[in-house]
């Protein structure tokens, strides 16, 4: 099946973007403040319009198969998107950021994620296009990052450990106080980081860890970078306000965890046996949906202990 990407797509996709970005915070945010939750309630709905709206132009002009194509893998970039808010929440907590930075940092973490993202999605493209058997090391790599998953579940995650945050530290001089939403500050003549910029980089991290596992799962789905790189990207630029909708509330949910390793492990089971069976697009999409909605409806009805309580109490 040829690809749909056109010169012109890609250009104008990219100028959409770029355009609603300097949107975002050329206008709506030039002033840092905090993110209310009807603000982000507000900017999450539009995210999601805007990509259904894309979706129906694809469906339109290019066919079913490809509108489900996207939408399937769109579904797939949000769900595990999710997984990303967990750790916001917690970078944000270890380095005490103030919630009118938070945005700010996001912004400018998600800028750096659709770079990363474009050239995870190239590459990806690149070896399936020469080398088939690549689908086949995608494939083992999320069915064990699924189960992995599914096993080790601690709550213990701190950005600081990271050996790449720790060398940026070691090289890069800091101060330790905020200085307003400046990533860097002049002091006695010398430029130093401030704790946003440590922030912005552990988020920088988080990103290029989640990109691993996302970018080849929605190779499962298509193998056409266009339909890749724009599911991913709307995923994406729906993140921030999504994580300023949720952050107070994610905990709730603590089986989502569960239900994103099963879709690993299912989109990693589907690569693994493409030309033993091609799973329907629709069956994709319909057991994605289940898993991930499953998982938030039973974290629903069976609520987390709180802890210190014992088993009567809770």
């Amino acid at each position: 099946m040829e690809t749909i990407g056109s010169p012109w797509m890609w250009v104008g996709f990219l100028a959409f973007v770029l355009a609603m970005l300097a949107l975002d915070l050329g206008v709506f945010h030039r002033t840092a403040h905090r993110v209310t939750v009807k603000e982000a309630a507000a900017w999450s709905v539009v995210w999601v319009v805007l990509a259904l709206v894309f979706n129906a132009g694809l469906w339109h002009f290019h066919g079913p198969d490809r509108g489900m194509e996207f939408l399937t893998g769109y579904l797939i970039e949000k769900a595990l998107s999710v997984d990303n808010i967990f750790v916001f929440v917690l970078i944000f907590g270890a380095f005490s950021v103030p919630e009118a930075y938070q945005h700010r940092v996001l912004f400018w973490g998600i800028l750096g994620a659709l770079v990363m993202r474009a050239v995870f999605v190239g590459l990806g493209a690149a070896l399936l296009a020469r080398f088939h058997w690549v689908l086949y090391v995608f494939g083992a790599f999320l069915l064990l990052t699924g189960i992995k998953m599914l096993v080790v579940r601690g709550e213990g995650f701190d950005p600081r450990a990271n050996p790449v945050f720790r060398l940026f530290r070691r090289l890069v001089p800091a101060v330790e106080t905020y200085h307003g939403p400046a990533f860097t500050v002049v002091q006695d003549g010398r430029r130093y980081a401030t704790p946003l910029l440590l922030v912005l980089v552990a988020v920088e991290l988080t990103d290029l860890v989640f990109a691993v596992d996302s970018v080849p799962a929605i190779f499962a789905v298509t193998k056409d970078p266009f339909l890749v790189f724009t599911s991913n990207i709307f995923a994406i630029l729906g993140l921030r306000s999504l994580y300023f909708l949720l952050a107070g509330v994610v905990e709730k949910f603590h089986l989502l965890k569960v239900g994103l390793s099963l879709v690993l492990v299912f989109v990693g089971l589907k690569m693994l046996v493409v030309d033993l069976f091609k799973v329907p697009t629709v069956w994709s999409l319909g057991i994605i949906g289940l898993l991930v909605g499953g998982s938030v409806a039973a974290s629903l009805l069976w609520p987390k202990p709180k802890a210190g309580l014992t088993g009567e109490e809770a």
